[in-house]
């Protein structure tokens, strides 16, 4: 069983997630960072690379794609959710935000029979959309972790498993704490 299977099971749930969430976040790229893989995205005003992530309803990361910062949330998300839909069989619904609208639901719907659920924010409604907040905690992690604050890695794939690395000691620090005790402090 892997290690996320692992966490999930101990917090009470199956081993298997069948619910998601897909975001991106835009982080600075530092200068060893080839003009080949950067890029500027002009919503965020970010000149470097863009971290495409699905995790699961508890946080753990699914599958990870980082691009060139002016790549889109669609067309990033076309590639990524094949990817996590052909690792992870279970998995039926994931959660969106406005970003991901258009032909991309109808696309997961007839490729990988996954229902790609936009979520919207209400008029009244302050702080993250409804389930946005599960894959902002994970960027906050990836925050904290020094190496993963800016963007340092001149491939690609190092910047994957950067991430990677990152998820694997979060799970680790989980499995550790005592048994029952998912309010214990970090």
């Amino acid at each position: 069983m892997t290690g996320c299977g692992q966490v999930r099971e101990r917090s009470g749930h199956d081993a298997l997630p069948s619910a998601g969430v897909i975001d991106s976040q835009s982080v600075k790229a530092d200068a060893v960072v080839g003009a080949g893989t950067r890029g500027f995205d002009g919503g965020k005003l970010v000149n470097g690379r863009k971290r495409h992530v699905v995790v699961d309803t508890l946080g753990l990361l699914l599958g990870v794609m980082v691009t060139a910062a002016d790549v889109g949330d669609r067309a990033a998300a076309h590639i990524l959710l094949e990817q996590v839909a052909a690792a992870h069989h279970r998995l039926a619904l994931v959660w969106a935000d406005g970003g991901y609208t258009g032909s991309l639901i109808e696309h997961c719907l007839a490729a990988f029979t996954l229902v790609l659920a936009i979520v919207k924010r209400s008029d009244n409604m302050k702080g993250f959309v409804p389930k946005q907040w599960i894959v902002e905690r994970l960027f906050a992690h990836l925050m904290r972790s020094r190496r993963l604050a800016r963007d340092f890695e001149r491939r690609i794939a190092s910047a994957e498993a950067m991430i990677y690395w990152s998820m694997a000691a979060l799970m680790t620090r989980r499995l550790a704490r005592p048994e029952g005790c998912w309010n214990c402090p970090r």
